[in-house]
């Protein structure tokens, strides 16, 4: 096993009270990441590594807990190291894990660092050449950095990639992704249907469900963007930023099972994704609980976000 760099100078591990989940807090002077490692049931079974590719994120999504907070990209090397840290630091036998799984999807905007990303995922794929690279993006308008990530995709057989659209429509999505450089729905199903073009690889849209964005209707609409021969959906719980309401999670899980129904009968392979350590240490995606507290400790390093003053501005002009 390779031994980490020494490019965090402070890493915290929580435990959960689920065994199969732990969330590991980075630290350096300037930065802050975090990630979470689960075993599914054993780690030489399945490893699931959520890893972060900026500190803070600008995108501004409301449901995430650093939607607010910038800072700036984590560099390559920082990227690798939450990968090869969390692997020594619980002595996972890379080399023998059966399903290796790195997603790119715990803070930050990976397309609007690919540069970075792709070098993190050219070493790590020459170390583990084994596991799945997924990149997890809201889908910034950024062309120079779709090229970027598509020439890796043809390059790397490992990298899956995955849309947060979360809404059926542009208007409610809005809502959601304040960012106004971001590509629509329709942009989006052009973007994962140039990903199947160049590596024959199936995107993924992953859609959050909640009690509004449930019916019928909105499995049609994603049925009208999102050819079930293209595309894969992945269904998830909402995980909310607030700690105190970790424990409404457990009232979508219903909601979530029916929209899946909806999504196979119109002939797509769904998947629902429902992490452990949501309700004690923050495990699910967006419940950047330490790294809020960080930003309101760091004024000078986590600066307000595009999406948030983006999204400020929108709240004044309907006050208006």
């Amino acid at each position: 096993m390779i031994k980490p760099r020494a490019v965090w100078d402070d890493v915290e591990v929580l435990e959960s009270s689920n065994e199969n989940v732990k969330k590991f807090i980075f630290r350096n002077d300037d930065a802050i990441a975090e990630a979470v490692l689960y075993k599914y049931p054993s780690y030489e079974e399945r490893t699931v590594m959520c890893i972060s590719t900026q500190s803070g994120c600008p995108m501004g999504c409301t449901f995430c807990g650093t939607g607010k907070y910038f800072n700036r990209n984590l560099t390559q090397d920082e990227i690798e190291m939450q990968v090869l840290h969390m692997a020594q630091h619980m002595g996972i036998p890379t080399y023998k894990v059966k399903n290796f799984q790195i997603m790119v999807m715990s803070m930050g905007e990976p397309v609007l660092n690919a540069p970075h990303v792709v070098k993190s995922f050219e070493y790590l794929h020459s170390y583990l050449p084994h596991a799945k690279l997924l990149i997890s993006t809201s889908a910034p308008d950024a062309p120079k950095m779709w090229d970027i990530i598509m020439d890796a995709a043809v390059r790397i057989p490992t990298i899956g990639l995955q849309f947060s659209i979360h809404e059926s429509t542009d208007d409610e999505r809005n809502k959601l992704i304040p960012f106004r450089a971001k590509l629509n729905l329709e942009e989006i199903s052009k973007m994962g249907e140039r990903f199947h073009e160049v590596c024959g690889r199936q995107p993924f849209f992953n859609y959050c469900v909640h009690e509004s964005n449930g019916s019928a209707d909105d499995a049609e609409n994603l049925l009208a963007l999102f050819k079930p021969e293209i595309w894969q959906a992945t269904l998830s719980v909402i995980c909310e930023s607030d700690q105190t309401m970790a424990s409404a999670i457990n009232e979508q899980e219903t909601i979530v099972s029916e929209f899946s129904q909806e999504l196979l009968t119109r002939g797509y392979s769904t998947r629902v994704f429902n992490p452990a350590g949501q309700d004690d240490i923050g495990g699910g995606c967006g419940q950047l609980w330490q790294v809020q507290k960080w930003a309101e400790e760091n004024p000078e390093l986590m600066k307000p976000s595009s999406g948030a003053k983006e999204l400020a501005c929108l709240s004044m002009k309907q006050i208006a």
